[in-house]
């Protein structure tokens, strides 16, 4: 393996600052991982909000570890939460934790925000309570509020601090409800009523932009950060995971399944609005727009799980040790909505645990491919599908999705799809020419594919 002239071998990272779990990957210039780290996300005993600082202590101790002796970092890159974030002093100190993005005092801002929201076309994204902007309301108003300079997503701190520079990513701003993504401007009347000035919101920048380098006394210390090592923005996680699936297979779909079925893609044509199935944000490296649509997979599991015999079938269908029955395509489960409506059995649903469990499965599996179907409408062609996320290393729901759907599913060996892309959004930020398939793992995979053609 190549060596820098302090003796250690190059890589860089790759950071995802998830709502459960953060993680970190080691990439090389030719694209392969060499070690993966992976934190709880640390929240408070009692609101489950994020003290940012801990957050970026928790990141540096892993790329420190990652590290050790052996790598050295010439570029980083960070992708996270969508709407979490904090105010900051002048020296980028957080003078508020960060909201998350469900907490449930969210409801009552929402509440008393949304009649000052008139509606707009040009938002990103639909108004609802885990927006940016109620983070902001909620933000000003606690204690040492007026003492901000600015407000820095939870996502993009650590690299603010790093480069002692703020900055807002852009597709980041697409999940504030208050950003034009046709002008990438802010919207001034929800801007006035969120976080009050648009003075406090810091310069927006690009997915793949080098914000500067590093200022980590920490890091640059402990050695393991190469003098000429930059940071490059990152943004929202899901965007960042899509791009670096089109990186790999152009035109491709990444449908990513964890607490949510997130299915995202990077659409050729520029200024695709926003519907009520589709959520847009800036192309990532390209003019284009980065298409996203998003529906419950845990909620409607965790529901029908009440029943302790439908759970149980459940998770043996979703294992594959359990082949799911003929209710696997009868429309008698009624999946959740948007705002919080319950999942329901319709008046003819069976009784039978097996049954019930197979027509909850079936049901998800269409509302994914409905997801599937919005995001592919806005692609040239019939586009390759990849599945990634906790839910695509299970087998039966794997096979489900396809016996439902009719479609093939590519499942990604790497277990970190978003903090791998942006690793490789590092990589191309400082010049590597980078393997993406080798770096999704995906290189034996197509090599098992042609070996079989």
């Amino acid at each position: 393996m190549t060596r820098d002239r302090s003796g250690r071998s190059p890589v860089v990272c790759g950071v995802d600052i998830g709502s459960t779990n953060t993680k970190v990957v080691a990439l090389t210039p030719q694209g392969a991982v060499v070690a993966r780290r992976r934190r709880t996300t640390p929240r408070g005993a009692v609101d489950l909000s994020v003290d940012a600082q801990h957050l970026l202590f928790a990141i540096e101790e892993m790329i420190l570890d990652i590290c050790s002796d052996t790598y050295r970092v010439h570029a980083v890159s960070v992708a996270g939460v969508g709407e979490d974030g904090v105010l900051v002093d002048d020296a980028l100190t957080p003078l508020t934790p960060a909201l998350a993005w469900f907490d449930t005092r969210r409801a009552d801002v929402f509440a008393d925000l949304a009649p000052r929201l008139r509606p707009d076309a040009a938002l990103c994204t639909a108004d609802d309570a885990a927006r940016t902007l109620v983070g902001w309301r909620w933000a000003t108003e606690q204690p040492g509020a007026a003492q901000a300079r600015s407000w820095v997503a939870l996502t993009d701190y650590p690299s603010s601090v790093w480069t002692g520079t703020p900055f807002f990513s852009d597709t980041l701003a697409a999940r504030t409800a208050a950003w034009d993504g046709h002008s990438r401007r802010w919207i001034e009347d929800r801007v006035a009523a969120g976080i009050g000035t648009a003075a406090l919101l810091p310069p927006m920048r690009r997915a793949g932009d080098v914000i500067g380098g590093f200022l980590s006394d920490r890091l640059v210390t402990a050695g393991v950060i190469d003098p000429d090592a930059v940071v490059v923005a990152g943004g929202h996680d899901h965007p960042i995971g899509g791009w670096g699936v089109h990186a790999m297979d152009p035109g491709a779909v990444l449908d990513s399944m964890g607490t949510a079925e997130v299915v995202v893609a990077q659409a050729p044509e520029a200024g695709i609005p926003r519907s009520d199935d589709l959520d847009v944000a800036p192309g990532i490296l390209s003019a284009g727009t980065t298409v996203l649509s998003v529906e419950e997979l845990a909620r409607n599991v965790e529901w029908a799980s009440q029943d302790a015999a439908v759970g149980a079938r459940l998770q043996e269908m979703i294992s594959g040790d359990t082949p799911p029955d003929d209710y696997l395509h009868a429309p008698v489960f009624v999946p959740g909505s948007r705002g919080g409506a319950l999942p329901r059995y319709t008046p003819d649903a069976p009784t039978s645990p097996l049954s019930r469990a197979s027509a909850v499965l079936g049901a998800l599996a269409r509302i994914g491919a409905r997801a599937q179907d919005a995001v592919a409408a806005c692609l040239p062609g019939q586009p390759a599908i990849y599945a990634a996320g906790g839910w695509s290393r299970s087998p039966g729901w794997v096979e489900t999705k396809k016996a439902v759907t009719g479609r093939d599913l590519t499942v990604i060996p790497e277990p970190q799809v978003t903090a791998t892309a942006a690793a490789l959004l590092a990589a191309t930020a400082i010049g590597w020419d980078t393997d993406p398939a080798t770096a999704m793992g995906m290189t034996a995979h197509l090599d098992d594919i042609g070996a079989h053609a």
